[in-house]
């Protein structure tokens, strides 16, 4: 017979998982062995359990394969949780495996020892605990639950002791989509109608694009629908890359830089049209004008009702539905795609950094011309991702990782070096400020020692700039717990065995992306900016009318 944790290894292989990520536990090394015997998955060992899951999380969205990540009881738990959160309101696929007590311990007082599964209930969509009799089903079905029409992260407990037990062995398909799925029906005729009409009385209708679109893949018809009716665009920030930022009729980034200027489009607007649109991200209600709202999605639209007071919902599969738009007979709108270009090209212009002015906008800009299309970024949480948001041109939504639902600090050093593991032809930078750098700097040594190829670009402006800006528009301190100090004076050539290069001026920094890409390894770029080139373009009114 195989084992509890042989069979756990062998289910995971077969479901499709390539790492397990974590920090080992005394319990936790019966399946690590398992692992380092099955051909085809591998365990990495990481510094901190956050990062184990963040990087699970990431290799689930970038392969479609639920993500796994291990840590042990209590506050291996506690610090696994905030990756955990993070794959549940970013819709990332995610399996995470804890340490748990044995049935005869569950209830006691015992080192360690708190409920994991009323931690992990409201930041999952399934949380469970397995046993030796139903491990691989407990196993299919979290992996189902995970990568449904709305990815996210399920939790399964392993009681400690349980590794060696003898598993019987089983007759079953090892198949993890194999729950049942709803098989959407076209749209109803009534249903149907109403939508018509909607948007034949309409004269300016925006279409507003979101996550559940990027999982739904429904790009090309995107494009097809904004040119049959003609409408702009606007995408909501994990959506970027869905729809090309070259084309006549994108109209920008929804909450990100100069929300203000975008609002200049949408605000005209007397109709949307919300296509796969998730509020986790930004709130219908926090940007739409006063107009009715069609939702076209597998869940129901989450608005406040007092303030969008008309709201057709459309249940079902983005592409049945959007089929079915793009065979109503609708005459093109009445937008002024001239200005809708004009804007566009403003908010850009506005974007492109003085010349000879060494900021934010200089170290995105610059970092873009270098980088090549199909290369990755991975951003962390900061005044310079909403710069990101709106600037970054992004051909694909894979090739810009970032945590919009979530929003952790230290997202980005993580998910780098999932990226570059997931995807090892592709070129992978991590940008973030020093903030997250600080809070993550110690898996600089996980990149060395898993020998990624990695640059990672730390904007240094020594201060919580995004915070520094909201107190500031509140008249507060706004130097107040937001004064960093952590850059010494002395440059450091290295964090542990990481090669280190600071830039001081845009010629620096320049030179050190050029020397940071020919590098075999892992390299830190720390780019010295003032932060006060925020202040004009971040956090601007989303609303204008």
């Amino acid at each position: 017979m195989s084992t509890v944790a042989q069979v756990f290894a062998h289910t995971l292989k077969e479901i499709g998982v390539t790492f397990v990520f974590g920090v080992p536990s005394g319990n936790m090394i019966d399946y690590i062995e398992a692992i380092r015997k099955e051909e085809g998955i591998e365990f990495v060992l990481v510094g901190h359990e956050a990062t184990a899951a963040f990087m699970a999380g990431v290799c689930g969205k970038l392969t479609g394969v639920p993500g796994v990540c291990f840590a042990t009881f209590g506050p291996g738990a506690t610090n696994l949780s905030t990756g955990v959160g993070g794959a549940q309101l970013d819709r990332f696929p995610l399996l995470a495996f804890t340490d748990e007590m044995p049935d005869k311990l569950l209830a006691r007082s015992v080192q360690m020892n708190i409920n994991h599964q009323q931690l992990f209930f409201p930041i999952t969509k399934w949380t469970t605990r397995l046993n030796q009799h139903n491990l691989e089903e407990i196993i299919l079905k979290g992996a189902g639950i995970a990568s449904d029409k709305t990815p996210g992260a399920v939790h399964i407990g392993i009681p400690a002791g349980i590794g060696q037990n003898p598993v019987p062995k089983t007759k079953s398909e090892v198949d993890y989509l194999r729950l049942e799925k709803k098989r959407w029906a076209p749209l109803l005729a009534e249903q149907l109608a109403k939508v018509e009409k909607l948007i034949q009385t309409s004269k300016k209708p925006v279409l507003a694009v979101g996550l559940s679109a990027v999982h739904a893949q429904v790009g090309e018809q995107l494009v097809a629908l904004a040119q049959k009716f003609q409408v702009p665009v606007v995408l909501t920030p994990m959506a970027k890359g869905l729809f090309p930022e070259d084309h006549p009729l994108y109209a920008g980034v929804l909450f990100h830089a100069l929300s203000d200027a975008v609002a200049e489009v949408y605000g005209q607007a007397d109709l949307v049209i919300g296509i796969g649109y998730d509020p986790v991200e930004f709130n219908y209600e926090d940007w739409m004008p006063e107009v009715p709202l069609i939702h076209i999605d597998c869940k129901e639209a989450d608005v406040a009702s007092e303030q969008i007071r008309e709201v057709c919902n459309v249940l079902g599969a983005l592409d049945v539905a959007l089929n079915e738009l793009l065979q109503l007979e609708i005459e093109p709108k009445h937008w002024d795609v001239q200005f809708v270009q004009e804007n566009k090209r403003q908010i850009f212009e506005k974007l492109r950094p003085e010349p000879d002015c060494f900021g934010p906008l200089a170290v995105v800009n610059e970092l873009r011309k270098i980088l090549p299309d199909e290369g990755i970024l991975t951003v962390d949480v900061g005044a310079h991702l909403h710069l990101v948001g709106q600037l970054w041109r992004t051909p694909k939504p894979e090739n810009l990782l970032m945590t919009n639902g979530w929003s952790s600090m230290g997202f980005a050093i993580p998910a780098a070096l999932a990226a570059k593991l997931c995807k090892p032809d592709l070129p992978v930078v991590a940008l973030m400020g020093d903030g997250g750098f600080a809070m993550m700097a110690g898996e600089l040594a996980s990149a060395k020692r898993l020998k990624l190829k990695i640059v990672f670009v730390v904007i240094c402006d020594n201060s919580l700039s995004l915070i520094r800006i909201k107190q500031q528009k509140k008249g507060f301190n706004a130097a107040y717990g937001t004064d960093l100090e952590i850059r010494t004076e002395q440059a450091t050539n290295h964090y542990f065995g990481v090669p280190v290069i600071r830039a001081m001026n845009k010629t620096a920094y320049v030179n050190a992306l050029n020397e940071a890409f020919n590098q075999n390894g892992p390299v830190v770029i720390e780019a010295v900016v003032d932060g006060q080139a925020y202040d004009e373009l971040l956090l601007r009114a989303n609303k204008k009318f």
